[in-house]
């Protein structure tokens, strides 16, 4: 079909595109629009798309319409099957081939995945979180655009929502997801140690060009949980340990990363509420031995301070945690699961009315291998049918149901008359909503051209780099030993790429031939007793060096002055390192390249620690799980950080 100049200005329009430079740098609406879709329609001199085939102009498809009008035309339209069907969002293997119907080029659980058109064809699903990726975001692209177009050619034509857990982050997150191709920041921690609203309202920014330049339209963070558990896994993925920090800094980012309008922006699924952090002793309830959270402080409110700020600035989406509260309900079953969570704080307290997604599977186990079943995080109902678990997820107030792939029991419980169909019209519609507000009826596509000129930019990887660096936190400098200015240094290195080094000092092989020593070392873990395969990754168990470990490396610093580089993914217990330690230095997510930038004195660490660092194990037990900094002489205070002199 031939499309005329003043109907392309049309379209142009229609679509929202007011050509500034942010939305030039994102999809080039009308154009994509132009050439991907394959139901346009012309009407009163518009350009408008035929979704559902049948030559007239629904309400639905039609832009100059309420978004309120259009939900409540489409779900008129929707039969029984296609509501359940939106109602679950779980994972999708993304194939190098770029074919959405397969798994081509793909290892680990992404290949046993079922494809998209699978589950589009056969259970009416149109939401999906993917995992690994292709190298090449161009690849990606690719796919999001056929798989649209598979979406286009459905009954209604509704448009599938593409989400994401962070990509952009230099270190070793246990749910941070494959990052080649993307710009990279230091962990979220880091951010907090700079405590600059601006860099973070840049950085989400960044990301939020780079997943629309390929078709992420929703990410499964921020995450806001404090760190008030020192032995939590996931803290990585936090801020800080304290609220006020953590409040002031998700309001850029979540402003940052869903834009001025949804429709230019990623919308935000914003976790863990009502606040994961309080977990008995730092054990994650993504797995059986652990299903609560514990509140020993008394200090329920406050984790809820960063949630009260996100819900200033509008996220689209929450999502609870698996944990029971426990004892601080009227019933202790775990947070999706709950109403008064659910319903009475989050719903009428905060009279939030966006999306509520469940994390990722409490209702149906999952095999992993002979013998080995991952349980469903069913906590505190174990003992209901997964019909029954999804009835009483509804019924606490959720709207969608994460990492499940099982409508038929939605479609059962109306069958039933467990469930209305009325119930569900309620979440399909905020469902629906959003898919207006992102703009993914009216154009999903991206323009696959442009992906090399967004993603990966010398100036945004250039600032990923920078906020690695800056964010880094001095915490010993016996004698002033950094930075390293001295001319051909010879250094014993360990953990760390001898040729990167190299361009900063000589490196030698043992200890006794150098200068200075450079190890880096990551905060102590120790695996879970479990046979589930991914507990095995999370880094649960105390936070100090143990053993023979703990006494190589004091023999290295008892033999040549040491500068000791730690990734803080969670507080570290370091006294002896400290003291025998000639400086000690935090990274929260840092290439070699930029430990070597702040040691050899190129760029100079601002960092403050975002939580504090205890002086002892003991200290740790004796904590509550709950209350921020208030570990007995913690080594390190929240907010410590030494600056070169």
């Amino acid at each position: 079909m031939n499309i005329s100049k003043a109907v392309f200005l049309g379209l142009v329009l229609l679509a929202g595109c007011n050509q500034t430079k942010k939305e030039e740098e994102g999809n080039q609406i009308s154009e994509v629009l132009r050439t991907k879709s394959q139901i346009l329609i012309e009407k009163e001199g518009q350009t408008f798309r035929d979704l559902n085939s049948n030559g007239k102009l629904d309400t639905y498809e039609d832009v100059r319409q309420s978004i309120e009008a259009r939900v409540d035309d489409v779900i008129s339209q929707m039969t029984l099957e296609e509501k359940a069907g939106m109602m679950f969002i779980n994972g999708a293997p993304v194939s190098t081939d770029a074919k959405p119907d397969g798994n081509e080029g793909l290892e680990g659980p992404a290949a046993r995945m079922s494809s998209v058109v699978e589950n589009m064809n056969g259970l009416k699903m149109t939401h999906f979180n993917i995992w690994d990726i292709p190298a090449d975001p161009n690849i990606f692209a690719k796919w999001y655009n056929n798989t649209q177009q598979v979406a286009e050619k459905t009954r209604l034509g509704i448009p599938i929502t593409i989400a994401s857990d962070p990509r952009h982050h230099l270190g070793q997150n246990v749910i941070g997801m494959a990052s080649t191709g993307f710009s990279q920041f230091c962990e979220m921690p880091g951010f907090a140690a700079i405590g600059d609203e601006n860099l973070v309202a840049e950085f989400a920014d960044i990301v939020r060009r780079e997943y629309l330049a390929i078709g992420i339209r929703e990410a499964l963070h921020p995450q806001i949980d404090l760190a008030t558990e020192p032995r939590w896994a996931r803290i990585s993925g936090n801020f800080s340990e304290d609220a006020e920090l953590t409040a002031r800094l998700v309001k850029p980012y979540i402003k940052g990363l869903q834009g001025e309008q949804l429709n230019n922006g990623v919308a935000c699924m914003t976790k863990h509420f009502p606040g994961g952090g309080p977990q008995k002793e730092g054990l994650d309830p993504h797995f059986s031995f652990q299903k609560g959270q514990i509140y020993p402080g008394d200090n329920f409110d406050y984790h809820l301070i960063p949630f009260e700020a996100a819900f200033e600035v509008n996220t689209a989406a929450i999502m609870p945690y698996y944990g029971i509260p426990t004892d601080q309900t009227d019933e202790n079953v775990a947070m999706s699961y709950n109403k008064t969570i659910i319903t009475t704080l989050l719903r009428e307290k905060f009279q939030y009315d966006g999306v509520v997604c469940t994390d990722w599977g409490l209702i149906t186990d999952r095999p992993m291998g002979p013998d080995v079943v991952w349980k469903a995080r069913a906590w505190g109902v174990e003992d209901l049918s997964a019909a029954d678990r999804a009835l009483k997820i509804i019924e606490a107030g959720c709207d969608q149901f994460g990492g499940e792939n099982r409508p038929e029991l939605l479609i059962q419980l109306v069958k039933e008359g467990k469930l209305t169909e009325e119930r569900i019209d309620i979440s399909v519609k905020r469902l629906l909503r959003q898919k207006f507000e992102l703009g993914l009826f009216d154009n999903p596509f991206v323009e696959e051209a442009r992906v090399d000129e967004i993603v990966g930019t010398v100036t945004s990887r250039a600032l990923g780099e920078k906020t690695q660096q800056i964010s880094m936190t001095l915490l010993k400098n016996e004698k002033s030993t950094l930075p390293l200015t001295q001319e051909k240094l010879k250094v014993y290195i360990e953990n760390m790429d001898s040729t990167t080094v190299a361009n900063y000092a000589q490196v030698v092989s043992t200890p006794e031939a150098a200068d200075f020593a450079i190890i880096r070392v990551n905060t102590p873990w120790y695996p879970a007793e479990t046979n589930v395969p991914m507990a095995l990754g999370f880094h649960h168990g105390d936070l100090d060096f143990k053993g023979e470990e703990k006494s190589r490396i004091l023999d290295v610093l008892n033999t040549v002055p040491t500068i000791v580089d730690i990734y803080l993914d969670r507080p570290a217990v370091i006294p002896e390192i400290t003291r025998s330690a000639a400086a000690v230095i935090a990274d929260y997510g840092a290439s070699d390249k930029s430990v070597c930038e702040v040691l050899f004195g190129n760029t100079a660490p601002q960092g403050k620690l975002p939580f504090e660092l205890p002086s002892s194990m003991r200290a740790v037990e004796n904590q509550k799980t709950d209350v921020p900094y208030d570990s007995e002489n913690p080594l390190f205070e929240f907010g410590f950080g030494l600056d070169y002199e």
